[in-house]
């Protein structure tokens, strides 16, 4: 099955996304001493600053006032904010806390869990191999809880969220960039709020700070939107069916990451779920290969 040229640049978006996500924990590191909740008030604030530009630049705002102008779109989408708002913190403290192997373990979670919150709100069918894909990882999880007696919440909360994200955010008759920048727009005033009366480390003060440091605070924007538009980039020409199989590469760099740069310890129990979570998402890819030779062709955006 050649692919068109369309479809080569949007498999090089893809993975440029995927890629930056993956390594976007090595940008958390170089601020570890910067608060978790401070850190997520930075890429809050240089998230919006970087979208209103992007906005501007796209002339996009008619379509911002039109959201604005629909109450329930805009509190829907403060619904959305709030729970990507707690997944950003949460991957944040996760990583800086010793806990990149819990994120990857959610980011490999997450596209089963999206196949299994389809099933339940949106009415899809699961075929054979999807059920059991999630039987495999459900086994993983149940066998840390049973066996081990721990439970990878940081792994779930991280999975259940950016789902649920994805599910609402589905059900949205919005694009993503418009979305996501009245999203960062509703979190801009807690932000804010938090920043002026909560933050107190000694990296709240940018006048305090050296230049470097207020530059790495500001990067936080670009860590954050700079994948979201590559990835966007890369939705427009391939099918989703065919992004999907671009989604490991994020928790594959944050494993490698946490094993052997930050010398994270591998119990057993989580090598254990790993394998488990690991030989569903084969299934599963093997589920969405089969399924994806047998669709006709869809002639992508250019």
């Amino acid at each position: 099955m050649s692919l068109s040229p369309a479809q080569k640049i949007g498999g090089a978006f893809a993975a440029s996304a995927y890629t930056l996500w993956g390594i976007a924990p090595l940008y958390f590191k170089q601020i570890d001493f910067v608060p978790a909740q401070e850190i997520l008030i930075h890429r809050v604030v240089w998230s919006f600053v970087l979208l209103v530009l992007i906005v501007f630049a796209m002339q996009q705002w008619s379509k911002v006032q039109q959201i604005l102008a629909q109450p329930k779109m805009v509190l829907a989408l403060l619904g959305t904010s709030l729970i990507l708002g707690g997944n950003w913190g949460l991957f944040i403290w996760a990583v800086n806390n010793h806990h990149m192997l819990d994120a990857s373990l959610g980011y490999y979670i997450n596209p089963l869990l999206n196949v299994l919150l389809g099933m339940f709100f949106l009415g899809e069918r699961l075929r054979k191999f999807q059920w059991l894909a999630l039987s495999l990882a459900a086994t993983g999880v149940l066998i840390q809880l049973v066996t081990f007696g721990s439970v990878p919440w940081i792994a779930l909360t991280l999975a259940c969220t950016f789902a649920l994200y994805g599910l609402f955010r589905k059900k949205l008759a919005i694009d993503a960039i418009t979305g996501l920048f009245i999203e960062s727009l509703l979190l801009l005033p807690l932000a804010l709020y938090y920043w002026w009366q909560f933050a107190d480390s000694s990296a709240a003060d940018f006048s305090q700070n050296s230049w470097s440091l207020n530059l790495w605070l500001i990067a936080a924007g670009f860590v954050t939107t700079v994948p979201l538009l590559f990835f966007i980039a890369g939705a427009k020409r391939l099918q989703l069916s065919t992004m999907g199989f671009f989604q490991y590469i994020g928790p594959s760099f944050m494993f490698v990451f946490g094993v052997w740069l930050y010398n994270e310890t591998l119990t057993t129990a989580k090598l254990v779920t790993f394998g488990f979570i690991w030989l569903a998402l084969i299934v599963y890819s093997l589920d969405a290969y089969l399924a994806l030779r047998k669709r006709p062709a869809v002639q992508p955006v250019e």
